[in-house]
């Protein structure tokens, strides 16, 4: 996208540093205008922030036609015009009035951010200064050109394509810096030596006892956590325990530490040969289990810990013990097989066993990141040690804001609610007020008056265990706690209340502690200094992306960020070079890295990452995750081994792919598992989809695949299900091709928006991008008819049939797809049910009482034609019964114009998939005089005395 440039000028040339020709800095300001944009381009160039790279240019094009042989031989700058191009790096960017725009760096609040006024942009940028020095020396020197006065186009890279300058940075500085990945990890990161010898078997300073909170729900969920094992619980004294209740402490025994013999944990195919020295199950070792009785946290509701509710497998638990324990994890999590509250459970148990230490969590996606986040903030972490970097942020589903400057806004909040609690206990203990005019006189009220006055109760207690209401009596701080939901103290037991009194002082203790915390927040007056203390001090778990880790490691290294533990999720996604970045964002310690545990969870069964070109993918196997490398190397691992996602039968279509890979007993005792999809016959279906107008698949451009037939048939049944009900959020389009994709939304376009009843459904979005996410009711269209393309690749079927819950319906090419040798045991399943769309039209509501297993009677539907008809009558059903069937027939869609237009049309200037959805897009957004789509999309025409086929009439019911 490019814009012309109003105005170009050089702002400042800074003096050459000490040895140096060219000039240290040359920073420039451009001025342009977005008047006559979209709304959706001018939001684009408006989104636009520091660091971002432009390119200013200068064209002189031809009026002059060229001819036929001078146009062959034309380079691509002759037929442009284009004479010059400089690069330049964003440092801000203003409004018409002078506002700062997009700061990140907290110049700007909030609390007083405005939008955007006027029509001009003002954007300073930092030039290239050595081609600065070039461009003035030729000036000066050979009377050339002066470029800068040249200048009249404004070019800059779609967002998620214009991070390169920065990563390549970082690449360059790690190239040129002497680098120390921790020790253990060293050996095994090269690819030699002992496969496992980074296990945390074979670590040293392991923990020997470890809390583990909440993990288990009861004394047998433990128990069945352990199969190899003979569980034994204790109390804390060490006497047997004969009613244990959560929370426990396990001491791991040696043989667990010697050989992993974690029920679950298992050694990659390549070398199966290290599972020799797994203990064998008889006779079971004792596990020593103590089950303590947590103090008492407080009085109030806010003081009760968050307690997680998800019963963890044995292979879990497995993953989580690994996870704690310092060393390498890998982590293998087939789909649904839950790989985040794995992942947030490691998180919460290693915060409440090492609380000194912190954790960097790294993921491929913003989605993955906040739904890793969004579960963290529901376990009993404290929001205030929780720190979100990065653009993302803005979509956590949660009130509370996670950046850093909300989190230091979060901060002073906190410390004058808290400053407000210690002048009402300073009125309560009868003494001036003005104890809670700062943290540090906070802290003085604590040592002199608070603490004092506990110790001297606690003096008086000693003697006194006998007399059951002293504690009632005599408790110092009965008066501040007055206010409580329920009585604190009962009188009856001297031990009860005694716990209540630790606990209403440690509601007390928590408060100075806070204080104490916001004490830096006091002293700090900039904003900018408040958030690097908040990121590189406070915070306990910091997220980010492993884009931004690579655009912002210069920064961290600056400020001394710090860091003990790695947890990166969507590993098998994330290039190799992303996941080393993230193991060196802080300057090693007395030449030895500071990095304690790696955990790696990821499933290299799925989408490898994405490189474009091809000769990096296929030569360089740049598109081999450092995961799926250590898998080839034979280190050990981990595997999930129990779906919680989908209905067992939807499982076993890409289950094969994986070792025991089993279901959860949800998905077998739920209701909604054993319930049909009303007006389907089956849960999964594969539906072979014929010429339609005579054609199968057809390329407008270049690798841009589309299929009219499967796209009208995929939409038809999307409005049957909307018809009977279905939630449209409950239901996702995908598709292999972008080509298809695009053609999808146009005929949604057109027959679905105009009608708010039905309206679009959650998605439509390829396959790749849709890995991570899940649905209830997967529509699936495979667009091929003459090669089967890219979905030979198994992965990406693994991630095409692994998204649904409820319902998965395939619409492709019957005869191409059952001979593709690679997608044989997926579609051997599919091709064992008819390949004809089973509809039960009996059935009129989105609730039926027929069982899954229970097909009844299905009417099979012939083709894309006949399920149209199917809609159409459901449409004057549903019109009939609202009053407005008049409405509806002058409403209908018309069919008769533009079927043959429709894929070419989608695609008019389509250079690759995306280039041609954005031009989709924006077409889409143009209305026409009628205020509907200027587009021309495809309509059913259908008939009004209903239709009959092979199978009888549809509209008998």
């Amino acid at each position: 996208m490019a814009v012309p440039i109003n105005d170009f000028k050089i702002a400042q040339v800074k003096q050459p540093n000490i040895g140096e020709e060219k000039p240290s800095s040359v920073t420039a300001e451009v001025t342009f205008s977005i008047k006559s944009y979209r709304s959706q381009i001018r939001s684009e160039w408006n989104s636009l922030k520091e660091h971002d790279v432009l390119f200013l240019l200068c064209i002189r094009p031809s009026f002059e036609p060229l001819g036929a042989e001078e146009a062959e031989k034309a380079t691509v700058p002759q037929k442009l015009g284009l004479q010059y191009v400089r690069g330049c790096e964003i440092i801000d960017i203003r409004d018409e009035e002078g506002n700062l725009m997009n700061d990140f760096t907290g110049r700007v609040k909030r609390d007083e951010w405005k939008p955007p006024k006027g029509e001009m942009r003002t954007v300073t940028v930092a030039l290239d200064a050595a081609q600065y020095h070039i461009d003035v020396t030729d000036i000066a020197e050979k009377g050339a050109e002066d470029v800068y006065s040249t200048f009249n186009v404004l070019m800059r890279r779609k967002p998620k394509e214009n991070n390169f300058k920065a990563i390549l940075e970082s690449i360059r500085d790690l190239m040129n810096e002497y680098c120390i990945v921790p020790e253990w990890l060293h050996n095994v990161f090269l690819g030699y030596g002992n496969p496992s010898a980074a296990q945390w078997p074979n670590m040293p300073n392991l923990l020997e006892t470890v809390d583990f909170k909440d993990t288990f729900l009861d004394a047998n969920h433990l128990s069945e956590s352990f199969p190899d094992y003979e569980v034994s619980f204790t109390n804390a004294d060490g006497a047997e325990s004969l009613d244990p209740r959560p929370l426990f402490r396990i001491t791991l025994p040696k043989t667990l530490k010697g050989n992993s013999a974690i029920s679950g944990n298992k050694i990659s195919e390549v070398n199966p040969a290290d599972n020799v020295n797994m203990v064998d199950a008889s006779p079971k070792e004792k596990l020593i289990v103590e089950a303590y009785t947590p103090p008492d946290p407080g009085p109030y509701p806010q003081d009760q810990p968050k307690q997680n509710s998800v019963k963890f497998t044995p292979t879990q638990v497995g993953a989580i013990i690994s996870g704690i324990q310092p060393g390498l994890t890998m982590v293998v999590g087939p789909p649904g097989t839950g790989k985040t509250d794995t992942a947030v459970q490691i998180l919460n148990v290693l915060y409440h066993n090492c609380p000194s230490q912190r954790t960097l969590i790294i993921t491929h996606s913003n989605q993955a990141l906040n739904d890793l986040f969004e579960k963290i903030m529901e376990r009993d972490v404290p929001a205030r040690y929780l720190l979100r970097l990065g653009q993302g942020e803005q979509e956590l589903a949660t009130d509370l804001d996670f950046s850093r400057q909300g989190r230091v806004n979060a901060m002073l909040v906190r410390r004058l609610e808290r400053l407000n609690e210690v002048e009402r206990l300073a009125r309560s203990l009868q003494l001036p007020e003005d104890v809670g005019y700062t943290c540090e006189t906070a802290g003085y009220f604590w040592l002199l008056h608070v603490y004092s006055r506990w110790e001297i109760f606690l003096a008086a207690c000693a003697g006194n265990e006998n007399n059951q209401s002293f504690v009632r009596d005599r408790f110092p701080f009965k008066d501040f706690f007055s206010d409580t939901p329920k009585p604190v103290f009962s009188g009856v037991s001297f031990e009860k209340d005694m716990r209540s009194a630790k606990g209403c002082f440690s509601h007390l203790k928590t408060v100075f502690q806070e204080l104490e915390e916001c004490r830096a927040f006091e002293l700090l007056k900039s904003t900018a200094d408040r958030a690097n203390y908040l990121m590189t001090k406070q915070a306990k778990i910091v997220a980010m992306t492993c884009t931004h880790a690579a655009l912002k490691r210069r920064d961290f290294l600056q400020l001394g960020f710090k860091y003990d533990n790695l947890l990166m999720e969507e590993s098998a996604q994330i290039l190799e070079i992303e996941t080393f970045i993230p193991m060196l964002l802080q300057r090693q310690e007395d030449g030895h890295a500071r990095l304690k545990r790696c955990i790696l969870i990821g499933d290299h069964h799925q989408l490898p990452p994405v490189v474009k070109n091809m000769a990096f993918q296929k030569y360089s196997h740049m598109d081999q995750s450092l995961f799926t490398r250590f898998v080839r190397l034979g280190i050990p691992y981990i595997e999930l081994n129990a779906q919680g996602r989908a209905r067992p039968s939807l499982a076993k279509l890409y289950n094969w792919r994986y070792r025991d890979l089993g279901d959860l007993s949800i998905v077998k005792e739920a209701p909604i598992f054993h319930r049909a999809n009303a007006g389907l016959s089956y849960e999964y279906q594969l539906v072979d989809v014929p010429d339609y107008e005579g054609k199968g698949e057809s390329t407008p451009s270049p690798w841009f695949y589309q299929n009219q037939g499967e796209a009208e048939y995929i939409v038809s049944v999307y409005i049957y299900m909307r018809l009977l009900g279905y939630p449209a959020n409950k239901i996702s389009i995908l598709t292999t091709y972008n080509g298809q994709k695009l053609l999808i939304r146009d005929v949604i376009n057109r027959r679905c928006a105009p009608y708010p009843f039905i309206g679009p459904p959650s998605k439509v979005t390829t396959v790749d991008k849709f890995q991570g996410q899940q649905n209830d009711f997967i529509l699936l269209s495979l667009v091929r008819t003459r090669f089967v393309g890219h979905l030979r690749d198994v992965r990406r079927l693994v991630v095409a049939m692994s998204r649904a819950r409820l319902g998965l319906y395939v619409f492709c090419r019957r005869s191409l797809f059952e001979q593709c040798y690679e997608l044989q045991p997926t579609f051997q399943l599919l091709l064992q049910r008819p390949d004809r769309l089973g509809l039960n039209l009996n059935e009129n509501t989105a609730y039926t009482d027929r069982t899954v297993e229970e097909v009844k009677k299905p009417y099979f539907v012939h083709d894309v034609e006949e399920m149209a008809h199917i809609v159409h009558d459901r449409m004057n059903q549903f019109y009939q019964a609202q009053g407005v069937y008049e409405q509806y027939q002058n409403n209908m869609p018309q069919m008769e114009d533009g079927n043959e237009d429709m894929e070419s049309d989608s695609v008019v200037e389509a250079v690759d998939g995306d280039e041609s959805e954005k031009n989709t897009q924006q077409l889409n957004q143009a209305p026409d005089k009628d205020g509907e789509s200027s587009k021309e999309v495809v309509g059913m025409e259908v008939d009004n005395n209903g239709f009959s086929s092979e199978n009888g009439k549809a509209d008998e019911n």
